[in-house]
Order: structure tokens, then sequence, then C-alpha cells
């Protein structure tokens, strides 16, 4: 489980989470919904370990990883997979060798293990024989398949999705949440997402939490959120929270 306490971040004159609290449930797939610029993305940095916030505690399984050492940061980050908002392969690389990069950066295993481990999570985001070509001889959609492929690549207890889906059309969105969703089914981890997205926030995560003015200030089940025409995530969908 991962459990946020209090926690606060400002950069210069701006608090962008001020006193936030949640709690995420072991196994489940959870998304925080907000608005841009509301410390969503923030908010996922402070969790990897990424920076550290200015007070409050995260603790992921009950390890507090504020002012947790770097050896000790390193020992829970290797517990994580991450999907980032720009997919962030490297270029230079092969799309099989970005899904190998975290295999031999943290196991040390044969090269037929290594070349296993690459062609099974390939094969699992539908990109099997495409091990060869580069980054940019990718459609967005792909790039995010092969991120998905490196994220899960060391079986991770964690997964963290930032934005999953920006700058994707509708269809490629669906091809990607789906694949998130097909991930979590065959291997049931924590799976934590940020998105803008709140209809596919909906449809797809088990819990939906709403960052706003630097707090969460809404949470819930799909199910229970739907019935509720009054629910602030409602609202938020129309147009409607925080006006008048």
């Amino acid at each position: 489980m991962i459990s946020i306490k209090d926690v606060r971040k400002q950069y210069g004159e701006e608090v962008v989470l001020d006193r936030v609290n949640l709690e995420i449930k072991k196994n489940s797939v959870s998304t925080i919904i907000g608005g841009s610029g509301e410390g969503k993305s923030v908010l996922l940095r402070l969790m990897i370990g990424l920076e550290p916030p200015d007070s409050g505690e995260i603790l992921i399984d009950g390890d507090n990883i504020v002012g947790m050492r770097e050896s000790e940061l390193n020992r829970i980050r290797r517990r994580f997979g991450v999907l980032f908002q720009d997919s962030a392969l490297f270029d230079f690389l092969t799309v099989g060798e970005n899904v190998a990069f975290p295999v031999r950066e943290h196991l040390k295993l044969s090269e037929q293990e290594i070349q296993n481990i690459v062609q099974d999570k390939l094969a699992g985001v539908g990109l099997s024989g495409e091990e060869d070509k580069t980054p940019e001889q990718l459609s967005g959609g792909m790039r995010k398949r092969v991120a998905l492929a490196r994220a899960l690549a060391l079986d991770p207890d964690i997964v963290f999705f930032d934005e999953p889906t920006t700058g994707l059309d509708p269809v490629t969105s669906t091809v990607i949440f789906n694949l998130i969703l097909k991930t979590h089914s065959e291997r049931p981890v924590t799976y934590v997402l940020v998105s803008h997205d709140v209809q596919r926030a909906l449809e797809f995560s088990q819990e939906v939490m709403m960052l706003y003015g630097g707090q969460i200030v809404a949470h819930g089940k799909p199910s229970e959120i739907r019935k509720d025409p009054d629910h602030p995530i409602q609202r938020f969908m129309e147009g409607t929270f925080g006006t008048s």
C-alpha cells in the first residue's frame, strides 16, 4: 500500500501540494485526476522518490521514503516501474535494448535470459519482432507500448503512469488503456496513474482521486461517482466544480 500523509511541496512562492493525504490500495488500479497545473505529476515524482516533499510522509508498504538514504531509496525503487509522459525512450538504443536496459542495470543474467525477458515483455504489448527498430521508426502509440514493456521488465510491485495517453488519438489511447488493464489482469500489482482524462479514469480504474487546489478533494469508486450527480468528480467532468 502507498500512504501519503500531510505532504507539502512548494516551488518559490507557489504552493503546489498543500497537506495532501491519500492511500492507494495494494494491487489496485488507482488514478489521480485533476486539471493542468494542479500538481499531479509533481505528486507522482514525490511517490517515486525523484524529489523530496518539503514536509510530510510517503510510505511504501510501511517504509517512509522521505529522508531515506539514496542506497535505501534505490532498494525501494527497484520495486517500481515507471511509464513517463513522453515515454522517455533512449533514441540511441533499439527497441529491444530499451526494454533490456533496466534488466541489465539491476539483474545479473545471461544474455539469453535477458533476451527471453525482452521478447516476453514485447509480446505482452503486441510488439513481437520489433526488437531491432529504433524509437524514431515508431509511431507515438508504439513508443508508449515499448515504454510499457520497459516499465514491466523487472516485474515490479508498483507501476506508475504519468499521463499515459498524452498526445495520442482516441483510438490509440483506448489501445494503451486496454494494454494497461491487460497487463494488470495478467499480473495484478499496484498501478498508479495520473491523468487529466476523467472519462477514461472512470472506465478503467478501481479508485479515482481528484487533486484540486493542492489537495485531494474527492475520491471514490467509479460506480459510486457515476451514481451521484453532485459528486465533485462528476462536477469536474461537467466543468462546474470550483464555480459558484
